[in-house]
């Protein structure tokens, strides 16, 4: 299946989104209204900056989005994230009722779209998004190597 050009034009904002990261771990998230081309909410990750566990740039998106909309119901927008969600992001995007989740890298380590774990099972009680993954995965994994390089040199 070919990339959507939408697809590839989102996954840059996230990932420009990932590079504002000070401290943290660069990833980046943007959820989108497809319908009207409209970004409703854009982060990154803030765990170390605002030293909450649950800081994570898709959980800040979903908290933004739903404020925005006024409603904790996310269904007809997309969420693309520069690495596959972890297990509470992942369970954040149902339950949110994301229509589609694009990511970028596989996570080996904690991924919860297949990777590790696949919590979007088609027998869950809630609808599951489409998910979407290795959109600009080398870019996405690029930036990630990158950081834990330049923190591996900073301990030594």
């Amino acid at each position: 299946m070919p990339i959507a050009a939408t697809d590839i034009r989102w996954m840059r904002l996230a990932l420009e989104e990932a590079k504002l990261c000070r401290k943290d771990v660069p990833i980046g998230a943007v959820i989108v209204s497809p319908g009207h081309d409209e970004e409703l909410a854009k982060s990154h990750n803030r765990k170390e900056e605002i030293k909450d566990p649950t800081d994570h740039a898709e959980i800040i998106c979903i908290r933004r989005a739903a404020q925005l909309k006024g409603n904790w119901r996310l269904d007809d927008t997309v969420i693309y994230t520069t690495l596959e969600p972890c297990p509470m992001c992942a369970e954040a995007i149902i339950q949110a009722r994301i229509s589609k989740l694009v990511f970028g890298a596989y996570d080996s380590r904690s991924g919860a779209a297949g990777s590790v774990f696949n919590l979007f099972l088609p027998k869950r009680q809630y609808p599951n998004p489409e998910v979407i993954g290795g959109i600009l995965e080398e870019e996405c994994q690029l930036l990630l190597k990158d950081f834990f390089r330049n923190r591996a040199d900073q301990i030594n």
